[in-house]
């Protein structure tokens, strides 16, 4: 009987630059569904790749001097190095300047225009450039990018639109009488209050003031603009095609058993991609799911922190399963994760060394000492085998529960539940023990047998999370990988085989501080390489709105002095607001600041500021201020004093 098809695919990397180990999970998560469904008996499609094209990569290659493919050539390069680093099982890596891909989406912008689902206009609004998406200033948050919270600056041009309220009503519908197609049940809920019910605009499908992308085959002056390029990846790679010569994959494989993306990206996936299906009468995918993000523990990667995790520096210290098994089993399946460097290492030292490691090691040692390493079932039974066989026989069936909901941690946790319950088997039946009494080896026998038998059960459930340790842990056990459906059978491994002579360490216990002192070695490194180049990083640089231009004369109307901070208070029933007392020449100033998140009074005490001194007082708060001490503010919204380079008296002018 021929397998039942299931095709899963991740969002496509965008080709910005390395991806980091957050970026790297999702490939990695993917994979391990991948591998299970194979498991499970199904003629599986993985398909990956890379988001190549917009006003980003065009920038980027600029300011490297070279040609934007070039610049994504490079890119794409390390981001599917990284994939096979991880030994993800993907079918098909797709570009999107594939020329088989830019060609569909041509066809695709076409057919959209004609049948009237595209049309002409232009587009005032805001516009964030690392996020590729317009918004209204309705939208924004704060008056910055409701995504990634940076700065939008106001755009307006021509551009085409895609009509996404002539299918609102459609996309409802589907959405309510499929209640799994949107998961987990908070991004359904999510999406469908604050966007969809809210009311669809017309999404801006083109771009006049940038060239990298797809050209629109009937209008010389616009390309694809990303969505529209991107989505698409999931048909085009399959071999879709507009004029209906479908390739034999997209036959067998459409529509999608799973998107597996971001929760960033799940509104162009859960709306304004089922539309652009719609538009095409295309099925829509059977399930899109946005997982959460891997965090840093100590705050946000940064280059010129030096503390940006990349998943090759992970496996260089840890191996690939080590990582593997972190980023997977330490994402909730709805609430974001965190990863830290002590943090693998202690899970590695708990789980891997301890839990997994240690209990092979000691099967194959005590076999190999109390008998040559050859495992007999001499059915010596006593009630304790009952309750591991129990536990080892009823973990497939559970396994496969948390796999069908995508709940791949859980999956694992129930593995590791096996693998503890074998490790307290061995105190309870004290092998050290039976070995000194000849009488208790017929004992000791069944109790090795039932050890290695749960292994086997174990470490098959576990190649789809850690494959290569699953092979290493069946061949020094001299046996091989079983299918899911016998997983349930207790007793399969055969009598009289003899396991390695040698075990293996799996997993050795790690030093903390030395491997925190080697990251801290790197980071070091990183930083000093970073230099120059992070003034590019978007966190380093900010780009505000302009303000109206002001002439000299309104430039010498304001006067800046450096002041010095004599006392500093709270300003009481505020949460805001700080109340200094500034020395500025032979004069003191009472200034209220809206500071109190970022400095305590007895920070502010001390400190050489800048004031701008001739702002006409204000009542904040019920408390007078009398100018106004100068702050910057970063892309996330913290705030730092001005202060002078070098030490110079309170009331020296700033001109």
């Amino acid at each position: 009987m021929a397998k039942k098809p299931y095709y899963i695919s991740t969002a496509i990397a965008y080709t910005s630059g390395k991806p980091h180990i957050g970026n790297t999970y999702e490939i990695v998560l993917a994979d391990s569904i991948a591998r299970f469904k194979r498991q499970q008996g199904f003629d599986v499609y993985f398909q990956t790749g890379t988001d190549e094209h917009g006003q980003k990569i065009e920038i980027k290659a600029q300011e490297a001097g070279i040609t934007p493919k070039e610049f994504v050539d490079n890119v794409a390069g390390d981001i599917k190095r990284i994939w096979d680093l991880m030994n993800t099982s993907y079918d098909k890596f797709i570009r999107t300047t594939d020329d088989y891909h830019e060609a569909q989406v041509q066809k695709i912008f076409k057919k959209l225009y004609d049948q009237g689902d595209i049309y002409k206009g232009h587009y005032e609004g805001m516009y964030c450039t690392p996020c590729e998406s317009f918004f209204t200033s309705s939208q924004l948050v704060d008056g910055k990018c409701p995504d990634c919270g940076r700065e939008c600056q106001a755009a307006k041009e021509e551009a085409y639109f895609l009509k996404l309220g002539k299918y609102t009503d459609r996309l409802v519908k589907h959405i309510n009488e499929n209640p799994g197609f949107i998961q987990p049940e908070s991004r359904k809920n999510e999406m469908m209050n604050n966007f969809i019910l809210a009311g669809l605009q017309d999404l801006c499908v083109s771009r006049t003031s940038f060239k990298w992308g797809v050209p629109v085959s009937f209008d010389d002056k616009h390309v694809t603009y990303v969505w529209i390029d991107a989505l698409s990846n999931y048909i085009t790679g399959l071999g879709y095609d507009v004029d209906g010569n479908n390739g034999e994959n997209y036959n067998k494989f459409w529509p999608a058993d799973l998107h597996l993306i971001g929760k960033d990206i799940l509104r162009f996936h859960t709306i304004y991609w089922p539309i652009m299906l719609m538009a095409l009468d295309l099925p829509l995918p059977k399930q899109i799911f946005g997982h959460p993000w891997l965090l840093q523990g100590d705050g946000k990667m940064s280059k010129s922190k030096g503390n940006v995790i990349y998943a090759d520096d992970l496996v260089d210290f840890f191996g690939v399963d080590a990582v593997r098994y972190f980023v997977l089993h330490e994402m909730p399946f709805e609430n974001d994760g965190v990863i830290t460097w002590d943090l693998v290492v202690e899970r590695i030292n708990s789980d891997l060394a301890n839990t997994l490691g240690n209990l092979v090691n000691r099967t194959i040692s005590m076999s190999n000492k109390y008998f040559d390493g050859v495992i007999t079932n001499t059915n010596v039974v006593e009630d304790v085998d009952a309750d591991l066989k129990a536990v080892v026989t009823a973990t497939v069936d559970k396994v496969v529960a948390k796999m069908d909901k995508l709940r791949v941690a859980d999956a694992m946790t129930e593995i590791f539940t096996l693998f503890k319950r074998c490790n307290k088997y061995i105190d309870e039946t004290t092998p050290w023990i039976l070995a000194k009494d000849e009488a208790t080896l017929p004992r000791l026998n069944t109790v090795l047998y039932n050890l290695v038998e749960s292994i086997c059960v174990g470490a098959s459930l576990l190649e789809a999370f850690m494959p290569e340790t699953t092979k290493k842990i069946l061949a020094q056990l001299n046996a091989t990988k079983r299918e899911l459906d016998v997983l349930n059978q207790f007793g399969l491994y055969k009598s009289g085989t003899k396991v390695t002579d040698k075990p293996e360490i799996l997993f050795a216990r790690l030093d903390a501080k030395e491997v925190l002192a080697k990251v801290e070695e790197m980071q070091a490194a990183a930083k000093e390489a970073a230099g120059a180049e992070e003034v590019k990083e978007d966190e380093v640089v900010i780009d505000i709105e302009a303000k109206p231009e002001i002439t000299y004369d309104d430039f010498m109307g304001m006067q800046f002095q450096v002041g010095e901070v004599i006392k500093c208070e709270e300003v009481p029933k505020s949460k805001k607001l700080l109340c200094s007392q500034v020395k500025i020449g032979s004069q003191v100033r009472q200034i209220v600041s809206g500071i109190k998140a970022w400095y305590t009074p007895e920070q502010m005490v001390g400190k050489k500021v800048m004031v701008l001194v001739n702002l006409k007082p204000a009542k904040l708060a019920g408390v007078m201020s009398e100018g106004m001490i100068l702050c910057a503010e970063d892309a996330e919204g913290n705030v730092v004093l001005m202060t002078p380079e070098k030490d110079v008296p309170a009331g020296a002018e700033i001109c």
